[in-house]
């Protein structure tokens, strides 16, 4: 099925390390920080909770790639790849987790 084929041709880039999918980490990357930022910006301009719906939902819950992710560690476990699956898992959960405060910080910084 050709959709199928294109969406996870993202897990088939260059590898950081030889472990981690880069495109679907910098993907994921990305999306955390402007949720980040979002989540404050939603706060401090008093939006409708409708717009973190758009936003968090539709946009970043779209751009991040955690099939593509999850697809990544399965191959991995099948070629029997553990130590890579849980470097994977850790590199993108981890720099997700920071990029999303970053952009919080970021921003709140901004809006000072």
């Amino acid at each position: 099925m050709q959709i199928f084929d294109d969406r996870y041709k993202i897990t088939f880039f260059p590898l950081l390390l030889g472990v981690i999918g880069s495109n679907v980490l910098i993907v994921n990357i990305m999306g955390s920080f402007i949720l980040g930022i979002f989540s404050v910006l939603l706060v401090n301009w008093n939006l409708d909770q409708r717009y973190s719906f758009l936003i968090a939902i539709g946009f970043c819950g779209s751009l991040t790639t955690m099939s593509s992710l999850a697809l990544e560690n399965i191959v991995m476990i099948e070629n029997k790849q553990i130590l890579n699956v849980m470097v994977n898992t850790v590199a993108n959960v981890g720099f997700s987790f920071l990029t999303l405060y970053g952009g919080r910080i970021s921003i709140t910084q901004l809006l000072q």
